[in-house]
């Protein structure tokens, strides 16, 4: 291609005549282009909104990056490209703007390397096909963003209408139908329903309710009369037209080398940087236009308004309805978490007030009975009275009563009705979206193939023998992502493994940290080892998950790339599926040690597990693991969404952001003053790039994660994420408006593959909180008690028939207390918890009859549990159907107008086609009746 293009060039001498030819022209068509501008027109100009005659609007921004040169012919502020056929010839001729030929391009200083030569030239080929497609740009060079060009597209009138006819686009027509309102007794409900509401809807055009509705048909050029294009300007809005334009860039090709180059390998090699489209406008300032991007800032992403719904329409409009649908199903989510929380803090305040009552913390809390233990380690610790452990046994009866059963069942059934209301607001959202019948477009928008792809393909092709004639098309098998596929299943496994690893390390810190708090001289100190064993471990599991969080998602995103996927989608559902694989151990193995590990491995004394010969295998305090487990959960939960939800979405934007302008040396007071300055395009420069919604879905799935499954020990999990999600929406609304640049606006009607990892979640909930319920918390213990073994069928006894006997003459040796007489007696016989035989038994340490009668109780509560809670949650998904009633109607009377709308239109067809018909017969009769009475002159 450089050959080519060197061999089109006649002579130095000759082509700087043409330049100079070209840039009079230039600068006589910009003089009298400025004249004509209004002042209004020129401001516009300036925003950066507008190309340079002030009625075009920019619809998308391609950034690259360009060199200085101290050539003595500086670079115009602006260059057109046009599809005007002089100038258009004379560009061609001189070539490129970067690499312009004259007499002192021989010199080293102002030569251009092999790679920035070879990428001008791809994007002299790439916008001269633009062109062709009929798309209109403008070059920027000379901005206050130094290093940086900018390439303005502007798509015209006939080129949205093409592509919004090839995508299939719905657009509303100017056939408009009333819709139908429920009457009667629901009619008065609903009325009064939104008149409560009113001041919680967001002051929005979107979001009022309306009667009347525009009857949608996919665009066609052909039928443009259904529409209404009174006003082109407004037809298609910006949103829309940013859309249409990417379309455009994903199929135009450079094709002059051997490979294929479309705009995501353009990007990916590096010809571009950045391909994105304008915000509206400002979203501050006196000086700021009213527009879409600042209404939302106002009635969304503010904190004063935390308390009114979400503008999903306008969110929709601005955003497109990929980004619509999260926020929808976020406020959905958010919404349903109310009823959650109340019944949580229901069932929390009946353990408060319970707790006076609970026969079994009486017994443990009374000196009294004064109950003697075995020692928690081995040697340093020593004997102590069960009466200690009044603190955590009151503590443990507010998460672990009757109540939190009931609980348990109702957070299972509250998740299925979740799913079936989404199900119902998704539908909703289709059909007042316009979405309905979007499978066809779906499946031929997800196999455009990505940067990464192509550009791995290309390199594969220029590997092959050059000698070969025919040209093949190369695509990546899966001999060529073997080593990828290894690479995967070795750092998924070597990631899980360190997980364990670290987990496993914070037990031997629980272990050793309570042997060394044990031997303290300071009794505040021994009295309190338990509660700061348990605290600083659980902000070190928390510290460790945050880091490994961010690390497990990096990895995750490395090893999708070395698999190099093909399209988008098959990109995002293999990142979705490694991510949440790894962020889920992460997050939930240390809860699930200490809901169902810890405890039951540690064995007896006299005979406990040992890890690396010294360390002896951690128990359970009386009251059970389960105040344990509502402490690890809290602080993990509450840390993520305090941490790593909100502080790091806050500040690693803004630190970002300070970066960028230490870099560019800026000073801070400069700040302000130097964005003013800026146009639109080189602004939205500077904001970070759209991630995807991958990382805002995996936030709250894993919250959805810590709401549902292990609800059963920590029932105010629902309300911390319902204050969570508060500010969480706002806080993405503010990401979205003001840090991110804008998204390319993509097509969807349902949350994808987000919803079945939420149905598979809440399916696991059932299971877990069976277990936790049965094997974690002492309830089915005590009701074996009270009906198997109590005599008069209350709870009184019940510490005691839980623990079992141990003869102190049976220590292992090395192991026995070095402080026998710390309670000031000489102590024979002490207790644990355990079902086993006492040391007179014939078989003594053997476990009893009565363990087996728990451990059978509950597996059946398990069984039981399960099933009930898993029928009762498929009858409720049976009951509600998933499309509300009056959509199908108002979908069912879409399709009855739109067909009698066609007939019409045939009919009208008809009649016209029998009228010219008609009437050319009739020309024709008195044609060869004329003919007829013609005398014959001639013959």
């Amino acid at each position: 291609m450089r050959n080519e293009h060197h061999s089109s060039v006649i002579s130095n001498k000759k082509q700087d005549n043409i330049i100079k030819v070209t840039e009079d022209i230039d600068d006589l068509q910009d003089s009298m282009l400025l004249k004509a501008l209004t002042p209004e027109e020129n401001t516009q100009c300036r925003r950066g909104l507008y190309f340079q005659d002030g009625k075009r609007r920019v619809d998308y921004i391609l950034t690259y990056q360009i060199k200085k040169t101290s050539s003595s012919r500086s670079r115009r502020h602006t260059t057109r490209l046009t599809d005007n056929a002089f100038t258009r010839t004379l560009r061609r001729g001189r070539g490129p703007p970067l690499p312009k030929h004259d007499p002192e391009a021989g010199s080293p200083a102002h030569n251009m390397d092999h790679h920035d030569d070879d990428k001008c030239l791809r994007r002299e080929e790439f916008e001269s096909n633009l062109l062709e497609m009929g798309l209109e740009l403008e070059r920027d060079e000379e901005t206050k963003t130094s290093g940086v060009g900018f390439v303005k597209i502007h798509a015209p009138w006939n080129v949205l209408c093409r592509e919004a006819e090839f995508m299939k686009m719905k657009m509303p027509t100017k056939k408009m139908y009333e819709v139908k309102q429920s009457r009667g007794v629901m009619e008065k409900i609903n009325t009064f329903i939104c008149k409560l509401t009113d001041p919680l809807h967001p002051n929005v055009e979107e979001n009022r309710i309306h009667n009347v509705k525009h009857l949608s048909y996919p665009f066609s050029r052909e039928k443009q009369h259904l529409f209404d294009l009174s006003d082109r300007d407004s037809f298609f809005d910006s949103k829309t037209r940013s859309s249409l334009v990417f379309e455009v860039l994903k199929r135009t090709k450079c094709t002059k080398a051997k490979f294929s180059m479309g705009i995501t390998s353009l990007l990916g090699s590096g010809v571009y940087t950045a391909a994105y489209s304008l915000h509206d406008g400002d979203v501050d300032g006196g000086h700021a236009e009213p527009n879409d991007r600042k209404l939302l800032y106002e009635e969304w992403a503010s904190y004063s308004v935390f308390y009114k719904y979400q503008p999903i329409g306008l969110i929709r409009k601005y955003f497109g309805e990929k980004i619509g649908l999260y926020f929808a199903w976020l406020g959905i989510y958010t919404q349903m978490l109310i009823p959650a929380s109340l019944v949580g803090v229901f069932v929390f305040l009946y353990g408060c007030v319970t707790v006076d009552d609970d026969i079994p913390s009486m017994e443990i809390c009374d000196p009294r009975r004064n109950i003697t233990m075995c020692p928690l380690c081995d040697r340093v610790c020593s004997y102590w009275n069960l009466s200690t452990a009044c603190g955590t046994a009151r503590a443990s009866h507010l998460f672990d009563n009757p109540a939190t059963v009931f609980f348990s069942i109702f957070m299972a059934l509250w998740a299925a009705f979740f799913m079936e209301h989404w199900k119902r607001r998704q539908m909703r959202l289709n059909y007042e979206w316009d979405l309905t019948g979007f499978e066809e477009e779906e499946e031929a928008l997800k196999d455009h193939p990505r940067a990464e792809y192509e550009f791995r393909v290309m390199q594969k092709s220029l590997k092959k023998d050059h000698r070969s004639q025919k040209p093949e098309k190369e695509k990546l098998t899966c001999k060529d992502r073997f080593p990828a596929y290894m690479t995967n299943i070795i750092m998924m496994l070597l990631m899980i493994g360190v997980t364990f690893a670290i987990v496993f390390g914070v037990i031997l810190y629980r272990i050793s940290t309570k042997a060394a708090l044990a031997m303290s001289s300071n009794p505040m100190t021994r009295s309190n080892v338990r509660l700061t064993v348990k605290t600083t471990a659980a902000i070190i599991n928390l510290v460790v998950i945050l880091i490994l969080d961010e690390v497990y998602a990096a990895v995750a995103r490395w090893l999708t790339i070395l698999e190099v996927p093909k399209t988008d989608k098959s990109f995002e559902e293999r990142l979705i599926f490694k991510t949440f694989i790894l962020k889920f151990v992460n997050a939930f193995t240390p809860i699930i040690y200490i809901a169902f590990f810890r405890g039951r491995l540690g064995g007896r004394p006299g005979s406990y597990l040992y890890v690396f010969e010294s360390y002896r295998m951690e128990e359970c305090a009386h009251g059970g693991c389960l105040m344990e487990l509502c402490i690890q959960l809290s602080i993990t939960m509450l840390g993520k969404q305090l941490i790593q939800n909100n502080l790091f979405e806050i500040g690693i934007p803004k630190l970002k952001k300070l970066i960028r302008y230490i870099k560019s040396k800026r000073a801070s007071f400069q700040q302000q003053e130097y964005e003013k300055k800026l146009q639109r395009y080189e602004t939205d420069y500077f904001l970070e790039p759209f991630a995807g919604l991958s990382p805002e879905y995996m936030e709250m799935i894993i919250q959805f994660g810590f709401v549902t499954l292990f609800v059963a020990s920590f029932p105010l999990a629902p309300l911390f994420a319902l204050l969570n999600n508060i500010i969480e929406i706002r806080l993405d609304g503010k990401k979205f408006v003001a840090e991110l640049r804008r998204p390319d606006a993509a097509r969807a009607k349902d949350i994808g593959i987000w919803y079945n990892i939420l149905r598979g979640v809440a399916k696991v909930a059932v299971i877990v909180n069976a277990f936790v319920i049965s094997f974690t918390s002492d309830f089915i213990p005590r009701l074996v008690y009270q009906y198997m073994y109590s005599p008069d069928g209350s709870m009184h006894g019940f510490v005691n028939h839980t623990l079992s006997y141990f003869n102190v003459s049976h220590f292992q040796n090395g192991t026995a207390p070095l402080e026998p007489f710390y309670l000031g007696i000489l102590v024979d016989i002490c207790r644990y918890k355990d079902y086993r035989e006492p040391p007179w038994s014939p078989t003594p340490y053997d476990i009893s009859k009565q363990f087996w009668a728990v451990l059978a109780a509950r597996l059946a509560f398990v069984i039981v549990f399960q099933n009930v809670v898993m029928l009762m949650s498929d009858v409720v998904d049976w009951i509600i159907p998933d499309i509300p009633k009056d959509i199908s109607v108002q979908i069912h009377k879409e399709k009855i107008l739109m067909m009698d709308l066609f007939m019409k239109e045939e009919q009208g067809k008809t009649q016209r086609a029998d009228g010219v018909s008609s009437s050319g017969c009739k020309e024709s009769l008195t044609r060869s009746r004329s003919i007829s009475h013609t005398p014959y002159k001639n013959y």
